[in-house]
């Protein structure tokens, strides 16, 4: 089409934003900051562990999961080639399991695929009824009722009413047990990495109740992972992608500011290799996290333009998800899938990954002798630690590596001995955890997280600055969530509304719609939900009868 567009940052988002406009014709260059591509998605080897002349050991921002209800993501990968004829998707395995972890019993199954084999079904009742988890026959009927009021409410309704509603609050966990509240009143740290009195109810509400559809409906299992490093099998393939379509991809180019006349951007600042240069294009896409781009908002755009003096505001939003890795000597399965463990003061969530990286090949990497990898993320960084009893931010990197260590083992090592420390082979902490000083650590990559109140901070994709676009996580999606997912779909509307502008007469991004509760395709939920939208406009509460 001739139309230059500068993507600015190389994350999902960029990357997204970059596929789908080289694909439409247009003259496309992305600049990320870091060394390495992918954003946060990126892997982040553990840079020195390599001996002779192997490779360093695979590390990556936290574990990556791609649950059943991903639409967008999913699309993407389905476009990316890979080798020998396959493309980015075929790397995707199922996992099978997800457990729940507490110091009292041992791991607690749930299926995440329903097969109805006898085992899948005993498991499903041992953690229904045999749960060990303290959980009465009370509390499962309040969640399940809990979860039946989002599923059955109209799309009014959960937009603007259980926007302002605290999960807490909305389940009623001061009423329950002790174990209801651990287990579904804290279920908002593993989702949103939020404090359930904190988290609105629409986010955490429906994400919920679509991964217990999704465990319960036949089929995939609920959740995939790649089968090997993020790069390796993703992201690295994609920016080949791009680039053999006529795009650039530009590592280490650090923007550094907007330069912003007569209500437009006529041009961005950018470095790399100790030089500043202007680039220029005839449209700017804004792929940067909330609190980087709160950074180039200046006083006279923030007041031009409301929505990007809301992003100022939106940047509190935001708390901390990191990964930690830990390299066996020994392949320890643990289970065969993701972990949560609910009795962990740092809401711990793990995946033993060796077990579903099948063909990789572990002595060429490091010095030859680890076997597998317990990849964990940590996502309270607030709350004091059992061990060395101080919050992870607080904490030294090897007092961080102790502490979720001994978590992990009072975690698995209930009832027998899962995870022993003479297989502990080496750690390394994600690199964007930052100790600038003893008494200050910094997140270079924090996640924005749905708080009551902030929907209406979102921006959309497009500015009222005609040739700006925003694609990130924080922009308002269907999928309502700071994910890969999220970021892949506010990439897509950022490309819709540069073809808008454009005046073009490509095929649009497809969008898809999110959380429809759907079974096999049938929504056998469309009549409560139109009982419920009458209830909704005559100011009547939700009543769940048709």
């Amino acid at each position: 089409m001739g139309k230059k567009v500068a993507v600015l940052g190389g994350g999902v988002a960029g990357l997204t934003a970059a596929h789908e406009l080289v694909d439409r014709g247009f003259e496309v260059e992305v600049y990320e900051f870091k060394e390495i591509p992918g954003g946060k998605a990126r892997s982040m080897p553990y840079s020195g562990s390599a001996v002779g002349d192997r490779s360093d050991l695979p590390g990556e921002h936290g574990f990556r999961l791609f649950p059943k209800f991903y639409r967008h993501v999913i699309d993407s990968m389905k476009k990316i080639p890979y080798e020998n004829g396959k493309m980015v998707y075929d790397n995707l395995v199922e996992v099978p399991r997800l457990d729940i972890s507490t110091e009292t019993h041992p791991l607690v199954p749930l299926v995440t695929e329903m097969k109805f084999s006898l085992d899948d079904l005993r498991d499903l009742i041992k953690l229904l009824f045999d749960n060990g988890l303290g959980l009465t026959e009370a509390d499962l009927e309040q969640y399940t009722s809990k979860l039946w009021q989002v599923m059955t409410s109209c799309d009014e309704r959960r937009e603007n009413e259980y926007q302002d509603i605290p999960w807490w609050d909305f389940i009623e966990a001061d009423k329950y047990s002790p174990a209801f509240r651990k287990v579904f009143g804290n279920i908002t740290k593993t989702l949103v990495a939020c404090k359930s009195t904190k988290a609105n109810t629409k986010t955490v509400g429906t994400v919920a109740a679509q991964m217990t559809l999704d465990i319960l409906t036949p089929g995939l299992s609920f959740v995939r992972i790649l089968d090997g490093p993020t790069n390796n099998r993703w992201i690295d393939a994609w920016v080949h992608y791009i680039e053999s379509k006529g795009a650039s991809y530009e590592t280490e180019a650090q923007v550094k500011e907007f330069h912003y006349e007569n209500g437009h951007i006529t041009g961005v600042s950018v470095v790399k290799n100790g030089e500043s240069r202007t680039i220029t294009a005839d449209y700017y896409v804004a792929a940067f996290p909330v609190e980087i781009m709160s950074d180039f908002i200046t006083n006279e755009m923030a007041t031009a333009h409301h929505e990007l003096g809301n992003i100022r505001l939106l940047s509190k939003s935001i708390d901390w998800m990191n990964g930690i890795q830990f390299y066996l000597k020994e392949d320890v399965p643990v289970a065969p899938g993701h972990v949560m463990y609910f009795d962990s003061p740092w809401s711990l969530t793990s995946i033993s990954q060796a077990q579903f990286w099948d063909g990789f090949d572990w002595s060429n990497y490091g010095d030859g002798q680890v076997k597998g990898v317990l990849s964990v993320d940590i996502s309270d960084w607030e709350t004091e630690g059992i061990h060395i009893r101080k919050p992870a931010m607080d904490c030294t990197p090897e007092e961080i590596k102790e502490e979720v260590w001994e978590q992990l083992k009072r975690g698995l090592n209930v009832g027998s001995t899962i995870l022993r420390d003479e297989v502990l082979h080496s750690w390394f902490l994600d690199t964007d955890i930052h100790f600038e000083n003893p008494h200050h650590t910094v997140n270079l990559e924090p996640l924005l997280i749905n708080e009551v109140g902030t929907w209406e901070l979102r921006p959309n994709a497009y500015t009222s600055i005609p040739n700006l676009f925003l694609a990130s996580d924080y922009v308002k999606t269907n999928t309502d969530l700071a994910t890969m997912e999220g970021a892949n779909e506010a990439g897509r509307r950022a490309v819709n509304a540069i073809l808008h502008a454009a005046g073009s007469s490509q095929k649009q991004c497809k969008i898809w719609e999110m959380y429809e509760y759907d079974l096999l395709g049938v929504d056998y939920l469309a009549p409560w939900h139109a009982h419920d939208r009458h209830r909704y406009h005559k100011g009547l509460p939700w009543d769940g009868k048709i």
